[in-house]
This record gives C-alpha cells, structure tokens and sequence, in this order.
C-alpha cells in the first residue's frame, strides 16, 4: 500500500508518497516515486513488485568494494568500457534495478546499452550482484529479468556459501552457468583479460585478485580488442 512521508522543511509539511515493500507498480510510475524519496532510501520494482532490500551487512560492503576495485582496474586498461557501482537500471514496462556493479562498452564502440535522461536504459553486458545466500532474489527474480534483458554475463557472489556463479549467455540468449577454468580462474567470455580469482575475491585477498587480473589485462587477447575498440570508435 502507498503511504506518505512528511518533508522535514519548518516552512511547509509537505506529503510526499512513498514506497513500500510489495507495492504493485509499472516502472514509469516507480520511477516517479522513487525520486521523490530521500537520498539513502534504496528499493528497485522486479516483476511489477517493489523491493526494499535489507541494510548492507560489513562483508557485503567489502566484497563490494572488492568487486568494484577489480571492474575500475579493468575499465582503466580497457578504452571503450565502462565500471558502474549501483546505477539505475531501467526496464519498463515493470522493472528499475540497481545492480551492485556493471560492466558495459560504450556505444560509440559497439556496445548494447543505452542512456535516457541520465540514466541506463537498456542492458549492460556483465552485471554483479552480492547476495547473502543462494535462495537469494538475485539467483530467482533478478536472474530472469537480466536473462530478459539480454545481460551477456552474470556474476552472483554468494556470500553464505562462499561461491562464485558466473553465468554466461548462449547462442539463444539464455543464461547458462560456466565453470572456472582448470586452474581454477574464470575468464570472460565478453571482455578479453577480465580474469577472476574467485578464491581471492571471496576470502579477502585483494591484491591476489588484481594480480590475477593484470594477468588477464597483459594478454595478446586484451590488446586485439582494445584495438577493436578503438577501431569501432575510430580512431
């Protein structure tokens, strides 16, 4: 059900709605909602159902800061591609995520999203989301809407269980989870040299995460496509 909140101005008390957990809403109308509340107030509308999720545990936040410090490395000595921590993700007719970190090429280099007034607007190509278990939304929920979306690939660190679930999307769009390489590291199927330890991630091992990703970002496969990159940009 719909509320309202009460600005705290000493001039006015003005009514503002305000969201709730399990309203039924389209996305426009969400939208228009959700930016009427105060800043830190965080929910995202899955399926035509608002969500507000829980406060953010320390490990949550450290993994986090962990996945993002790997995509920002990435996105530095990759020209073309760009890290995005919690933006706005709309897709009406009933969905606007805010996924924990993303991973996108730019349009002018040939990728498939797109911004509307400021925001995103369609798709990036990789999507993480933190989640503290398996039966979490972001395995169920989230899943499906990203596979619809046309997300290329899909990381859900799970952190009750200590996993790293990296799905990729197949020929027929549907996501499909992959294996870590025999040496235990996944590598991008999307952005050549993205290199995860996912051990490294989970238990804290930050600088063994971003070795592994120099690695990655060392490679003949990274260089071919920052050149096609800037190819695709011309220039």
């Amino acid at each position: 059900m719909l509320k309202t909140l009460q600005t705290d101005s000493p001039d006015k008390q003005a009514e503002l709605p305000r969201l709730e957990a399990g309203d039924h809403l389209s996305q426009p109308a969400f939208h228009e909602l959700y930016s009427a509340m105060p800043p830190k107030f965080r929910a995202e509308l899955i399926e035509g159902v608002v969500i507000v999720p829980s406060p953010l545990l320390t490990d949550h936040a450290r993994l986090h800061s962990l996945v993002m410090a790997w995509l920002v490395q990435y996105d530095c000595a990759t020209p073309g591609t760009w890290s995005l921590d919690n933006t706005s993700l709309l897709l009406p007719p009933d969905a606007e995520v805010q996924p924990d970190a993303s991973l996108l090429i730019e349009p002018a280099c040939g990728g498939q999203s797109h911004q509307e007034c400021g925001y995103l607007a369609s798709a990036p190509e990789l999507i993480v989301e933190v989640a503290s278990s398996s039966v979490s939304y972001d395995l169920h929920s989230k899943f499906r809407l990203y596979e619809q979306a046309g997300v290329k690939e899909y990381i859900v660190v799970v952190l009750r269980e200590e996993q790293v679930r990296w799905f990729a999307a197949n020929e027929q769009g549907k996501l499909a989870e992959v294996a870590a390489d025999d040496d235990g590291i996944f590598r991008s199927r999307v952005f050549p040299g993205l290199w995860l330890n996912a051990n490294a991630l989970l238990f804290d091992r930050g600088a063994d995460l971003l070795a592994m990703l120099q690695a990655g970002l060392a490679t003949p496969e990274h260089a071919a496509f920052v050149a096609s990159l800037r190819a695709k940009r011309g220039g």
